[in-house]
């Protein structure tokens, strides 16, 4: 698969899993079913082999780590707001699912192409 395939397949793979993540959320109110679940970790798992470059590494890392600390702390507290707030605790809940393989993949490649300049 040429280059270009292969960055439109995580562009599609980033864009699908962010709008799955908060259809997810919406529906299911964060109680994701093992294939939902499974999906979402597949299609983060994709964002982060494919889609991610060295260039864009450490501001990938920067974001995605700052969007797990919110996303987990912040679940917690807008699931307490008022009729909306099981909606958002959902859908922070599924964007880590998502979330989370991508960054640990990304965080992977980083330190294994620390230790190869060695």
């Amino acid at each position: 698969m040429a280059k270009n395939q292969l960055s439109m397949v995580g562009s599609i793979s980033f864009l699908f899993g962010a709008a799955i993540a908060i259809i997810l959320g919406i529906i299911n109110l964060g109680y994701m079913t093992k294939t939902f679940t499974s999906l979402l970790i597949l299609l983060g798992i994709a964002v982060g082999l494919l889609n991610i470059t060295k260039k864009e590494t450490s501001q990938f890392l920067i974001a995605t780590v700052s969007l797990v600390i919110v996303s987990a702390f912040g679940g917690a507290v807008l699931g307490r707001v008022a009729e909306i707030g099981p909606y958002l605790e959902g859908i922070l809940t599924s964007i880590l699912t998502f979330v989370i393989p991508a960054t640990i993949v990304v965080a992977l490649k980083t330190v294994y192409g620390l230790e190869e300049r060695r």
